[in-house]
């Protein structure tokens, strides 16, 4: 009898934990076979410019899509595209604004599906100024100040180049893939600087920190309004081939009509006056549009270059 009432005891014990880890994991959204709904939408950014401007910058959002969507949204800045990626897969975060890089290495291990991709408008050279089009990819850029010897991506070896974090597209990735393919391998043959922003980035070189730097096509238009004459004084010597734009990816199981329903939500912001105002002071977004995994097949192409180069 005693023995039968230590297991009952046991087994209720269990039963407890069980259910208060439940509520626990469910406590910010609703489960079911079709999958779950935020009761609070948790949004994260990761840091293009400084990050503390960012998320002031951001904060209009959860007010915005908070109205179209009937429940909270809560908005914030991660270190880096890393950190973004570890909150969805432990599920922290529903929503993460991810580059090419960060979305495909989300989605390889099962942190993040594809939801839309951002509209910019294109840019034209020289003088980096906006087209009237708008389209789904850009390019990054190798930029140095004017007056440098550096004419071309061949007079980058041994000297210093500022970079982003290696999930950057435009930051790392693409113009490290492509000068490895020209027979350059920037990350043993120069001097890499990590910096946190692609202003940063622009304002090493034309500081003289650092010789060039690897940025979106064209992240001078971020540090102009400080630097007026920053076309003159940092000047582009090389493009890449063309990188899709950022993604909005959400963590898997979502449920789908909620899906469908945030997507309508972001979509419908950008099409609106104040709403294209907040996502062009965050990312120079301009709105978002559908998309497919296979978009990014070419990011995909250039990481193997990049993990090459690692080893």
């Amino acid at each position: 009898m005693k023995k039968f009432k230590k297991l009952l005891v046991g087994a209720v014990a269990l039963l407890v934990a069980v259910v208060a880890a439940a509520c626990s994991n469910n406590s910010n959204s609703s489960s079911s076979k079709n999958g779950y709904t935020p009761k609070t939408l948790t949004i994260q950014f990761v840091p293009s410019q400084a990050a503390n401007k960012l998320e002031s910058r951001a904060k209009p959002l959860e007010n915005m899509l908070s109205k179209r969507l009937g429940i909270p949204v809560k908005v914030s800045m991660s270190t880096d595209y890393n950190t973004v990626v570890e909150a969805m897969k432990s599920k922290k975060v529903d929503v993460g604004f991810l580059p090419p890089d960060g979305y495909v290495l989300a989605h390889k291990q099962g942190a993040a599906d594809l939801l839309l991709q951002a509209e910019r408008y294109g840019v034209k050279q020289p003088g980096g100024k906006a087209t009237k089009s708008l389209v789904k990819y850009y390019r990054a850029e190798i930029l140095v100040k004017k007056g440098s010897k550096i004419k071309s991506w061949k007079d980058l070896k041994g000297k210093s180049i500022s970079i982003q974090n290696p999930t950057s597209s435009a930051g790392y990735v693409f113009p490290i893939a492509e000068l490895k393919q020209k027979g350059l391998d920037v990350t043993k043959e120069c001097k890499l600087t990590t910096v946190t922003g692609q202003d940063q980035a622009v304002l090493n070189v034309l500081n003289g920190d650092t010789d060039a730097a690897f940025v979106f096509e064209d992240a001078r238009n971020t540090v102009k309004a400080d630097n007026p004459n920053i076309m003159k004084e940092v000047v582009p010597i090389y493009f890449t081939k063309p990188i899709p734009n950022d993604t909005i990816a959400v963590r898997p199981g979502m449920n789908k009509k909620f899906e469908k329903k945030l997507a309508k939500a972001f979509i419908d912001v950008g099409k609106s006056k104040k709403g294209r105002k907040v996502i062009e002071s965050i990312y120079s977004h301009e709105g978002y549009d559908y998309a497919k995994d296979s978009d990014f097949n070419v990011v995909r192409k250039y990481g193997k270059i990049i993990e090459s180069v690692k080893k």
